[in-house]
């Protein structure tokens, strides 16, 4: 991961308003700021009249989606474990007190449900790889994958991630909003991702691709105050609400007094030459803030050049008609009911039968203040005591048969929510090896698989968008610290959006110039933060190496069985098979090399170089045929030598020591005088 170098300085005078690429001069007199936004009408696309038809067309919006932000606050209340009070809003009895209900257990079970399914998705956090499409594009996709985690890591992406993923697997849709912002780093302005309440975002009813929303909008609840201080031209005039944002049932009272709801409104228009436009609006009340339809620089451009909503959402269990889906609530609620309802019938005749009462005659004349006070050793009575006149309530205990029921609910919510004891990191009996522990979780992993793989695609997106802002507002050089492999170790990067832009190609036959645009591939992976990944990784490579897979001597065996075989990480596998047995034929051939040149030195020298004597024919040691011309060789001098060197008598051994010079002694000319 890395972090970028920042601007130290925004421009004098100038002051971000948050609005992607829209500054606003804090030298301009507010009537000078209000004069300007009341441009002509000829060349004001949106004014009071659109602002008007936009507000109508939220309402509409907003009716569509009444049924989905009930179901969203009331899942609230069941993950919060709130259930009983959900059950009594539903029943129009909000009011009603605990005393007399009965017993009211709230069991964790869907909690546990969702808990499991998101630490599955935090142990294979998302990283993007970039790839190219064309080889010209090879760098940029390198420097693309190196930078696009430090784009995240800025956004505290992870946070957002997980806050995302709560909201999957709660509601069953998660959104997340990939804008420019042009307040970050002092002005230089960076990428936003965010997250997105569902219940502040509207969308056409009736349509499943988001990106088909004939509008989006996007609300928030600003105070006035700091709305009257960004925007001072309109001061007075940025109160009221369009509409009334769903809230979520809070333990605290939340005051929305002296708030407005503030609205971006993203629509899609047509430009003549057949490309679509995003355009951007911003408006309070019947306000408008900012419309980028206004501005000349967006008018024919559009507000996002990739034309497309800057919005991805992440669905869980979808439904036909609607670009949001279903979560764990929806699915699992049922069967938690009738779970906390059994043990709660269960409960309160454990409670009866384990608290005492009684059956009395009217004259029967007992004390009842002694009667009921247990401190109290004796209670008078008025006449005589028998069955008749006082008599034991006995309190029949339920049946075995009604346990068994709750847990077989209990079953059906695990096997429902694909949430077996396996996957909490228990096993059945007799399985008590780590790697087949490791393998059971792993084929109970699927469900979580299949959502993660949901929400790989999304982040695809995400990246993609991300991609997209680089290539429009990337203009100035950044400088990204990129962290290396080795621990501390670290090298700069410098990026701008000159190898994303498009790039002139040459002219067609009408004199145009032609234009190619880089593309890229996006392929999600995790990172192993997983144990139990790591720890099969590891039982694997313990395997591999068992049989051998990393003996040179068997690298051409151990290669084809690897390309049977199908698991994360066998092209690295592949690399160190070929690199072995590469430095194998290698060192085979040094060695036949050292063999023949220790053979031609002893030929020479006549130094025992532990050679064996050429055998066969004349073949050496390393069973290679000696070059012609060489030892072996019919003539010349190296033929003289090898003759030479046959076997001699013991007379002539003899000889050959006695006439050897003795280098370590020393003659008696060069002996010292006594």
């Amino acid at each position: 991961m890395a972090l970028f170098g920042r601007k130290e300085e925004a421009v004098p005078g100038v002051k971000p308003d948050g609005l992607p690429g829209v500054q606003r001069d804090e030298t301009m007199p507010p009537e000078m700021a209000a004069m300007l936004l009341s441009q002509p009408e000829g060349t004001k696309r949106i004014g009071k009249e659109e602002v008007a038809k936009a507000i109508d067309i939220l309402t509409r919006y907003k009716q569509g989606k009444a049924n989905l932000e009930t179901r969203i606050v009331e899942d609230e209340l069941w993950w919060e474990l709130r259930h009983w009070e959900a059950i009594g809003r539903k029943d129009g009895s909000k009011a009603r007190q605990i005393a007399g209900r009965g017993a009211e257990p709230t069991s964790a079970w869907l909690f546990n449900s969702i808990t499991n399914k998101h630490a599955d998705a935090m142990d294979n956090y998302p990283e993007p790889v970039v790839l190219p499409r064309e080889r010209s594009d090879e760098e940029s996709a390198k420097t693309l994958s190196s930078i696009l985690p430090v784009v995240l890591e800025y956004n505290e992406f992870e946070q957002t991630y997980s806050d995302n993923w709560w909201e999957k697997l709660k509601h069953g849709t998660a959104v997340y909003g990939v804008f420019w912002n042009s307040a970050k780093d002092n002005g230089l302005g960076d990428i936003d991702i965010r997250s997105i309440d569902l219940l502040k975002i509207f969308w056409e009813p009736g349509i499943t691709d988001i990106q088909k929303s004939r509008n989006l909008f996007i609300v928030d609840l600003v105070d006035e105050d700091l709305l009257e201080q960004q925007y001072p031209e309109h001061r007075g005039h940025l109160g009221g609400s369009v509409i009334d944002v769903k809230q979520y049932i809070y333990d605290d009272t939340v005051d929305i007094t002296g708030k407005s709801v503030v609205v971006d409104w993203y629509y899609k228009t047509t430009s003549p030459s057949g490309r679509t436009l995003l355009h951007y609006a911003k408006f309070v009340g019947d306000t408008l803030l900012f419309a980028s339809e206004n501005e000349p620089e967006y008018r024919e451009r559009g507000w996002y050049d990739d034309g497309m909503y800057p919005v991805v959402f992440d669905v869980l269990f979808p439904e036909k008609g609607t670009p949001v889906g279903f979560g764990y609530v929806a699915v699992c609620k049922d069967p938690q009911l009738y779970i906390d309802k059994l043990f709660g019938n269960i409960l309160e005749n454990a409670m009866q039968a384990t608290k005492r009462r009684y059956f009395a005659s009217n004259n029967t004349g007992i004390n009842e203040e002694e009667f009921l006070d247990w401190s109290k050793p004796v209670v008078h009575v008025e006449g005589e005591l028998d069955d008749r006149r006082l008599k034991e309530i006995v309190t029949q205990p339920l049946s075995d048969i009604y346990v068994q029921v709750a847990q077989l609910k209990i079953e059906e919510m695990k096997d429902t929510s694909s949430n077996r004891d396996v996957n909490s990191g228990s096993a059945g009996s007799g399985v008590t090896a780590a790697a087949a522990i490791a393998a059971l979780q792993e084929a109970g992993n699927k469900t979580s698989r299949d959502m993660i793989s949901a929400s790989y695609r999304a982040d695809a997106k995400i990246n993609s968008m991300s991609i997209e802002r680089m290539r429009q507002f990337y203009d100035e050089v950044r400088s990204f610290r990129i962290t290396g492999t080795t621990p501390g170790s670290y090298r700069f990067v410098d990026m701008n959006n000159a190898g994303l832009r498009e790039q002139p190609m040459g002219q067609d036959s009408y004199g145009n110039t032609i234009f190619r645009r880089p593309v890229f591939d996006l392929k999600i992976k995790a990172q192993k933060k997983n144990p139990f990944s790591r720890m099969e990784q590891n039982e694997r490579a313990k395997e591999l190496y068992g049989l051998g897979f990393f003996n040179p001597e068997r690298a051409q065996e151990a290669m084809g069985a690897l390309e049977m075989m199908e698991f994360e990480g066998k092209e690295k596998v592949l690399e160190q098979v070929q690199q072995g047995q590469t430095l194998l034929n290698i060192c085979q051939q040094m060695s036949q090399q050292l063999d023949q040149m220790a053979f031609i030195i002893q030929s020479l020298t006549g130094k025992d170089m532990g050679i064996a004597a050429p055998q066969d024919g004349g073949q050496s040691a390393g069973g290679k045929q000696p070059p012609a011309g060489t030892a072996g060789g019919g003539s010349g001098l190296a033929s003289g030598i090898m003759q030479a060197q046959t076997p001699m008598t013991d007379y002539g051994t003899r000889l050959a020591a006695r006439s050897t010079p003795n280098m370590n002694a020393k003659s008696s000319a060069a002996a010292p005088q006594s």
